[in-house]
């Protein structure tokens, strides 16, 4: 959206328009999910993608519009030391929205298999083969510490695909540069109650709803 101002100099307009495009923003909402809490069983239940959708990435999405307006009083004040306080609130819940977002659409009751296509080639030419690069994102996200995600991701710069993790709700793209195409949350809330601790059963198990064809979709999205 454009923000204009109706009757103001180019310089003030230059300080407000940022301003004016945050108050007048529409909050943050919690996507649908594509397919039913119960579609991606026996591999991740219906109890987790329940619990996973409707209270954590809610908490996410409540906490990111909370933080926002706090964000738009700072700046209205000009209060500069508020601004950067806020930073990490922003950056957590602003993350754990815009990963479960992506998240959600990764995944598919009709996914699992290999890629086709583009994708796949991409995978052989910078993994060598989809076995290996399957190895290696699992591994990646196995090794995460603590909490987490692991990623493949697009580098535009280089014009290749690369495998990263992330801490926390660290968004991949906002903290590596990297455009995310694949995301797997090993976070304990998405997989505890199914795989206790046993976070190599999970891995093992997502890889059967990865929904390949939206990652090649984002793959082809990002090259244009």
């Amino acid at each position: 959206m454009l923000c204009r101002l109706a009757s103001a100099g180019r310089s003030s307009a230059k300080l407000i328009a940022p301003l004016g495009c945050l108050v007048s923003r529409q909050k943050h909402t919690l996507p649908d999910l594509p397919y039913d809490y119960g579609a991606l069983e026996p591999h991740i239940n219906a109890e987790i993608m329940q619990l996973h959708h409707s209270k954590h990435h809610a908490t996410y999405v409540n906490n990111l519009n909370v933080t926002e307006e706090k964000y738009k009083e700072a700046l209205a004040k000009g209060d500069v030391t508020a601004q950067v306080s806020l930073q990490p609130a922003l950056k957590f819940n602003g993350g754990g929205h815009i990963n479960h977002t992506i998240f959600w659409t990764n995944l598919s009751p009709n996914g699992g298999g290999e890629p086709k296509g583009e994708l796949m080639e991409a995978i052989k030419r910078d993994f060598g083969s989809f076995a290996n690069f399957k190895e290696k994102l699992t591994a990646v996200s196995v090794g995460v510490q603590g909490s987490g995600w692991g990623w493949l991701g697009y580098n535009k710069e280089q014009g290749r695909l690369q495998i990263a993790a992330c801490a926390n709700q660290d968004p991949l793209q906002g903290t590596t540069g990297l455009i995310p195409l694949l995301g797997i949350d090993v976070w304990e809330h998405a997989y505890y109650l199914q795989y206790k601790n046993v976070r190599p059963d999970y891995l093992k198990a997502i890889w059967n709803v990865i929904n390949w064809e939206n990652v090649s979709s984002r793959y082809a999205a990002c090259k244009k």
